[in-house]
């Protein structure tokens, strides 16, 4: 078997390649000039831009839910006879874990901690601190980041499954500039798509391997320093090579599935020993005070008592999920083919969501009266000290505390693996133009990669630097996230009037009506065999299909004819219109059991099937048959659907 072919898209995949190997020199070479770079960016960001991060998330927000709650929300991500490709259970599993599982891992216990300490506004150490710290918590890990996610997984999804277009950033462009796409624009987009990506992850993995070490210091003495931790980072980006290698399905889809089994085991362990109705009663009222404050929260930006806070906890937040989006959203995407609108949405939005709130309670609010009750101040203090030690010292306080904090070491392991190994293959399919399948080398390079910008980042500044390089890698991306929205809305507008037209009759007569109906009646009662479908399919729809097309290029249309053996397509372009497209498609079927009579017919007989030949436009199948059709019955139906298609780019011109 012959080795896939490097598959890249020059100018996306040198661009980025040279943007990345120039900041990782810069970084290595210079560390604290980088180190005083990042902290005057950063500053400069917060204070130039905060309202306008804290302004498109709220558009996010709003937007993805009203989809949801719209018409639009019916509409399919791919053809719309298409099933989703995986369960609901994997597929949550792979969201969750691509999505915040490292930073759920850090977290949990840190920040929860760390606002009932040294809350925004008002004293820290109280009650009604402790309320607050939660509230602020739910809002940060809320609906607010998979909105976010959910824009660009949406869009990406949309335009690839539905419509053909290469899964990338640009493509969810293309209602705006059309095939400009292809020119400097588009690839300016997968270029802030990528850097976003790899500084993202990095911050992330950054994140991670300082948990990873703080565990092994807990359980084995290994010593905390920031050489321990390039070398955990070169040594876990291995382990990731692994899970490149091995595939969507065979690696991250098992990886994920393992990471969720175990945040959940471990999630059950703190309930059991801890303060269980407490708990319970907790997160009942911790989300009613995050719906009943969402909104005020949302627009928050301390303008009339400025404050560093929001900086460093809500707008970080935010560029971080932005910096995330073309990563997550790719990869949520990737996994979500065939679900409707309003099933994505509402998934993306809501059952991750979930979790996360009963993940927080659980973790932050045992932490939290852990530290008013029996530790005495002792976890506030440890998390002061060393944030990443936070959840360890926390499950001190448990029995069998050794066998939790390996638990819990192993999963941020995990975590770390998978994150490496879905980071690495959306930059490598946005690189390669949008196409899957490249050789492992590329995906290993990325994933590579992600580990230097983790260790360089480290080493210019740690958490401050890792802070900084999501805030202002998510500035021009969020630009382009308010483009692809409006793009979006374009597109779904456009479809709508599109399936108005095709409920309208044809403006001379409706399909079918010229048909004989005894020809119709054995076009019913027959369940004709592969070979007779694809003898009909070259002797009479493909000629058919000849003969328009020749027709319509002696008008000056560009057409094409197209066939693979079970399918014959026509296509007919309009420019910067949308094209149409008429195919003809082989499609089998179980025979009914009524129809074997008195035959003997083995479920793994040929015979078992007969076929249909269905018509399918850019939609997707329309679920009827034309087999036994004339030559001219076929050029019939074809000008019924292009007479729908002309009438369709009448109403949206």
């Amino acid at each position: 078997m012959s080795r896939p072919k490097a598959q890249i898209n020059p100018p996306v995949f040198f661009g980025s390649a040279l943007l990345i190997v120039a900041f990782a020199l810069y970084g290595a070479l210079f560390p604290d000039a980088a180190s005083a770079m990042f902290s005057a960016v950063q500053a400069w960001i917060v204070d130039t831009f905060g309202w306008f991060y804290v302004l498109a998330v709220a558009i996010f927000v709003v937007f993805a839910i009203g989809l949801a709650l719209s018409s639009h929300g019916r509409v399919k991500l791919g053809p719309d006879d298409s099933e989703p490709d995986y369960s609901n259970t994997s597929w949550f599993a792979m969201l969750f874990s691509a999505g915040m599982g490292i930073g759920l891992m850090f977290f949990a216990v840190a920040e929860p901690v760390m606002h009932f300490t040294d809350p925004p506004v008002g004293e820290g150490g109280t009650i009604a601190a402790a309320r607050q710290s939660m509230q602020i918590t739910f809002f940060h890990w809320g609906v607010h980041a998979w909105a976010i996610y959910a824009i660009i997984g949406l869009s990406l999804a949309y335009y690839s499954f539905r419509h053909g277009l290469p899964l990338t950033i640009r493509s969810a462009l293309f209602p705006l500039i059309g095939k400009r796409i292809n020119g400097p624009i588009g690839h300016a987009a997968d270029i802030f798509a990528v850097l976003g990506t790899m500084f993202g992850v990095a911050t992330s993995l950054g994140l991670g391997v300082l948990q990873i070490n703080a565990g092994l210091n807990d359980l084995f003495g290994v010593p905390e320093g920031v050489e321990v931790q390039v070398m955990l980072i070169g040594a876990v980006t291995l382990m990731a090579t692994v899970s490149v290698m091995a595939g969507l399905d065979a690696g991250i889809k098992r990886l994920s599935i393992l990471n969720l089994i175990l945040a959940i085991s471990l999630m059950l362990f703190v309930l059991a020993v801890g303060p269980s109705l407490f708990l319970f009663q907790a997160a009942v009222q911790n989300t009613g005070a995050y719906l009943s404050e969402v909104v005020t929260m949302t627009f928050t930006l301390h303008a009339y008592e400025p404050t560093g806070w929001i900086g460093g906890w809500t707008l970080f937040y935010w560029a971080w999920w932005i910096a995330w989006s073309p990563f997550v959203g790719m990869f949520i995407a990737r996994v979500s083919r065939g679900r409707t609108i309003r099933q994505f949405v509402v998934g993306v939005l809501f059952v991750p969501i979930g979790f996360t709130f009963v993940w927080l309670t659980i973790f932050g609010n045992t932490a939290i009266s852990l530290d008013m009750g029996p530790a005495q101040g002792a976890i506030a203090a440890a998390v002061g000290e060393n944030v990443a030690t936070a959840l360890f010292r926390f499950l001190e306080y448990f029995p069998l505390a050794a066998v939790s904090s390996l638990v819990a070491t192993i999963l941020v392991v995990t975590f770390f693996v998978t994150s490496s190994d879905s980071g690495s293959l959306v930059i490598d399919i946005i690189t390669s133009g949008g196409r899957d399948g490249s050789p492992v080398w590329q995906r290993t390079m990325w994933a590579l990669s992600e580990g230097v910008v983790a260790a360089v980042l480290l080493l210019a500044g740690g958490l401050a630097a890792l802070q900084t390089a999501s805030i202002a890698a998510a500035l021009p991306f969020t630009f382009i996230m308010l483009f692809v929205c409006w793009g979006l809305l374009r597109s779904l507008r456009l479809e709508a009037v599109r399936r108005v037209s095709q409920e309208l009759p044809a403006m001379t007569q409706i399909r079918g009506a010229e048909v004989p109906w005894q020809q119709r009646l054995r076009a019913i009662v027959s369940l004709p065999r592969r070979q007779q479908v694809e003898r009909f399919l070259t002797a009479t729809v493909q000629p058919a299909l000849t003969e328009v097309a020749d027709e319509l290029r002696k008008a000056g249309f560009d057409t094409r004819i197209e066939n693979s053996g079970d399918e014959v397509k026509l296509t007919v372009s309009h420019g910067e219109a949308r094209e149409f497209m008429y195919g003809a498609f082989a499609r089998p079927y179980v025979r009914p059991s009524f129809s074997y009579m008195d035959e003997k017919i083995r479920d793994d007989d040929p015979n078992h099937q007969y076929y249909r030949v269905e018509v399918h436009l850019m939609e997707g199948s329309q679920h009827y048959d034309i087999m036994g059709y004339t030559r001219e019955q076929v050029i019939g139906d074809v000008l019924s659907q292009y007479e729908r298609h002309r009438h369709y780019l009448h109403l949206v011109s």
